[in-house]
């Protein structure tokens, strides 16, 4: 098949999270290659004119895309799989509007609570509040529409004993990473499932728990942007993923993965997925957030657990090729254009 290859465009002054789309790119493509099929690679900006010029003419199969944000933008993250779905050009993963709807964080929140998916309780100034925060209580600042824990700092756990403190923590938060909301943070376990096609169901790959090793008891337990791209520091090393657990954790995993799959089809997800979740000290289960296309580098979250249910990158990489050519998919497409 024609595969094209499409991923943020990076300066030398991207971040490490922005430049990993050159890795995840390669990856792909040495699979692909390997696999047989013939393959080009293109990063994309703001320039879609040349975008839509290029793949009109190559016409690939199908398009493996890797794009995260435009220009740095990760609310243009829904662009170019709505210019495919015009085109009827197949891709893999999420589709515009499971882009949107997960890459936008208090609107995830906001179409899972009301379908009885627990979420922590949040505060979104723009959008009238379906589960407010009630202060006082320990908040997360988050970016709306970035992923990778940008933003995410120890500062962005703060305490709010009232309700306009908040505002003023946004206005905080919003000077260093962007339009932000907060979140009600909840102590406790934090768990990655990641999600991969199988035919026409998707299948949860192995449950992964991130551990706070030799965490101070003043320094917020969280997975921020230093514990995963700041190789050195101490919260990259104290941050380990693992994947074995003890029977007594049997019935907190079989609830994440129930939780997990139903936000895939909640989400309208396709091909691959992760959704990570805290789990409080009464064993609840809390969706902090879905994530479409997650990073496929070899060292992320979603390969790690591929691996460990004993998939090849081949597999991984062929399955998620598949999802993107099933009649649903095209029929994706189709519907759009």
């Amino acid at each position: 098949m024609k595969i094209a290859i499409l991923h943020d465009a990076v300066t030398e002054n991207s971040r490490p999270d922005e430049v990993d789309a050159l890795h995840q790119a390669a990856l792909v493509g040495d699979v692909l290659r390997e696999l047989g099929h013939q393959v080009t690679t293109a990063d994309v900006g703001l320039d879609l004119k040349e975008l839509s010029t290029r793949l009109l003419q190559s016409r690939p199969d199908v398009v493996f895309n890797l794009i995260e944000s435009l220009a740095g933008h990760g609310r243009l993250i829904h662009v170019v799989p709505a210019m495919l779905e015009a085109w009827r050009i197949p891709f893999t993963g999420g589709g515009s509007i499971a882009s949107l709807l997960t890459t936008n964080k208090p609107l995830t929140k906001a179409w899972l609570h009301p379908h009885g998916v627990p979420t922590p309780a949040w505060h979104y100034p723009q959008t009238p509040a379906l589960l407010d925060v009630k202060p006082p209580c320990a908040c997360i600042v988050k970016p709306v529409w970035e992923d990778a824990s940008v933003g995410i700092e120890d500062s962005a756990v703060v305490q709010i004993s009232r309700h306009e403190e908040l505002d003023t923590a946004l206005q905080a938060a919003s000077l260093r990473c962007g339009e932000a909301f907060a979140e009600q943070f909840v102590e406790g376990r934090e768990f990655n499932l990641s999600l991969l096609a199988k035919g026409d169901d998707v299948e949860v790959l192995p449950v992964a728990e991130i551990e706070f090793v030799d965490y101070p008891t003043d320094k917020p337990r969280i997975v921020g942007y230093a514990a995963k791209w700041r190789e050195g520091s101490f919260e990259y090393g104290a941050t380990p993923r693992r994947f074995d657990f003890e029977g007594s954790d049997d019935g907190v995993l079989e609830h994440l993965r129930v939780l997990a799959v139903k936000c895939w089809h909640l989400c309208g997800l396709q091909g691959y997925a992760r959704v990570d979740f805290r789990v409080d000290e009464s064993g609840q289960p809390w969706v902090l957030e879905v994530n479409v296309n997650p990073c496929l580098s070899m060292d992320a979250g979603f390969m790690a657990a591929a691996q460990h249910r004993g998939l090849t990158t081949e597999e991984v990489i062929e399955r998620i090729i598949a999802a993107a050519m099933t009649p649903y998919a095209r029929k994706r497409a189709a519907f759009h254009a």
